[in-house]
């Protein structure tokens, strides 16, 4: 046997050790050793192989299968700029804490000292973005390269799971050749076993420990919850009596206390003035609605954290305390106050929907309000970065038993598809995807998936307004900066969504109307694709009547 083919096994059969399920592969040369491992392991149903040809998309499918399940997915690639393409899902691993093992396949010392082929320096390529980086050295027959090459696969997985706060972790591992087996494959110097019964080489701390608390103390407090814990948000809002508000409005939300219309009251000035909560107990890094930023910028405001890690977001730097979690509040709530939220939340919830019932179809924020309420039990919904995911928060109803996963971290339009495929073939149940035109086609190639590969039930919904709607909505898009705006902010692209999916074998369907749009929403097996065409020329007036009517309304 030669060092590349044992090395290879052995870092794979540990990665099965410690856990790791599934495993992305994009295919190259000099990852052949840990690719034919992986085959192997997987025809043997050790563990669940994804292969795809585009790195980028790749990194973001193992991103979206670890955001679901919550447990570390590897990915695997060849030297050069194959290994560049893993950093912006890297990046957003690490800002949203999704762990992910990145293996990067490298040439030997004596060839980068020799301007080899395709070659650059992967050794520290994705910086500080890694909780743990490493390269393994050259595998040699000599005795005590099993024990090193396991000890080394369990330091990766311990950094990736979190001794504080899970994210991604990078091994560069270089092969020299042969790089395919031999064709004897004979002993090894050493025996290549791991532990007794299947068990990981270095066993690892429970990283169940209790954790540290915020200790809410007001009497008016708002809970806003972002990603993570909207659930548990919501139990503990409602126990204590707390108002509570997501960044992505109704969705997951739960309980007596949730307002739905949290976005729209938290832009309405007269409102916060006579309601500004004396603490905001904030779940998470909120990274979508400059109201939010605003409450917790207010020096009137107390800030109270929940957070895994020392990355905590501080808008005024003001933020007094951070903690992993919750604890009981020292005072009992003002049931006056939440009543009050309550009664202004049913009045803009009632004020949004008449206002879009009178839009003709089609606009984006009904476009989320048809989708929300249309979503089978149990569903997941994918949203996609800029319009995607204000419209759903602002327009969404109540779906409490909606699961809701968009990447925040960066908040970046990379590889959403990829995400959305990824999170779909671990969901339990119907999956959607609700993403804009210019991020869809950002991450076109992630449709592309082979006649062996396994394609999940995934509806993805794409609100085409032919260019980059979001900037409509900013300061961009005030009439004052019209002259240059389609060309450098609307970027319109006329690209035909259809042709395009045709081209990748993913049925694709128009819905020009609201009875086609809910027909296509019926619950079908496979991937497919909704295209919906909207006239972005229309959002920034619609926004403006929807919070004229709003603050009308309370």
């Amino acid at each position: 046997m030669n060092p590349s083919t044992a090395q290879a096994r052995v870092i794979v059969d540990e990665l099965i050790r410690n856990t790791v399920s599934h495993v992305v592969l994009c295919p190259g040369s000099r990852n052949a050793p840990l690719s034919l491992a992986l085959y192997d392991a997987a025809s043997a149903g050790k563990l669940r192989l994804h292969v795809r040809i585009d790195e980028r998309s790749a990194a973001f499918l193992a991103l979206g299968i670890a955001a679901r399940t919550g447990r570390p997915v590897a990915v695997l690639c060849t030297s050069g700029t194959a290994a560049s393409n893993f950093h912006p899902a890297v990046l957003e691993a690490d800002r949203a804490g999704v762990p992910l093992i990145v293996l990067t396949a490298d040439r030997p010392p004596e060839l980068r000292a020799a301007g080899a082929n395709q070659v650059i320096d992967q050794r520290r390529l994705y910086g500080d973005a890694v909780r743990y980086g490493d390269e393994l050295a050259v595998a040699e027959r000599r005795a005590g390269q099993n024990s090193y090459w396991r000890s080394q696969v369990c330091r990766a997985w311990n950094a990736a799971y979190g001794e504080w706060r899970s994210g991604p972790v990078h091994l560069n591992i270089p092969f020299r050749e042969p790089l395919v087996p031999d064709e004897e494959d004979g002993e090894w110097y050493e025996s290549l076993e791991g532990r007794p019964g299947g068990a990981r080489w270095t066993e690892l701390p429970d990283f169940g420990a209790l954790p540290a608390f915020v200790v809410p103390s007001a009497r008016h407090g708002l809970v806003i919850a972002c990603d993570t814990g909207v659930g548990a948000a919501s139990e503990w809002a409602e126990q204590h009596g707390w108002p509570v508000v997501s960044e992505t409005g109704g969705i997951g939300l739960t309980g007596s206390t949730a307002i739905g219309a949290g976005a729209w009251l938290l832009g309405v000035p007269e409102f916060i003035e006579k309601h500004k909560p004396e603490q905001v107990l904030c779940l998470g890094r909120p990274t979508v609605f400059r109201q939010v930023q605003a409450l917790l910028s207010d020096a009137d405001v107390e800030v109270l954290l929940v957070r895994p890690d020392s990355d905590w977001p501080a808008p005024a730097h003001n933020v007094r305390q951070v903690g992993q979690w919750f604890a009981e509040p020292t005072k009992p709530a003002d049931p006056e106050w939440l009543a009050s939220w309550q009664r202004a939340d049913a009045a803009a919830k009632a004020a949004v929907r008449e206002a879009l019932a009178e839009e003709p179809w089609p606009t984006g924020l009904r476009l989320a309000a048809e989708l929300v309420e249309a979503l089978p039990e149990d569903a997941m919904l994918v949203v996609g970065p800029s319009n995607p995911t204000r419209d759903v928060a602002l327009a969404g109803g109540m779906r409490p038993d909606v699961l809701v996963h968009r990447n925040r971290g960066v908040a970046g339009i990379d590889g959403a598809v990829s995400t959305a495929i990824g999170a779909a073939s671990v969901h339990k149940g119907p999956s959607y995807a609700l993403l804009g035109d210019l991020t869809f086609l950002h991450d076109i190639n992630g449709l592309l998936t082979g006649p062996a590969e396994y394609r999940p039930d995934l509806t993805i919904v794409v609100l085409n307004d032919d260019g980059g709607g979001i900037f409509t909505l900013l300061e961009q898009g005030a009439p004052e900066h019209s002259a240059g705006f389609e060309r450098v902010f609307g970027t319109p692209h006329g690209a035909d969504l259809g042709a395009l999916c045709a081209g990748y074998r993913v049925p694709h369907v128009v819905a020009e109307t609201l009875t086609e749009f809910r027909a296509a929403l019926r619950p079908a097996p496979g991937l497919r694709v909704i295209e919906v065409r909207v006239d972005r020329a229309r959002h920034r007036d619609l926004h403006a009547r929807l919070r004229a009517a709003v603050s009308a309304s309370v």
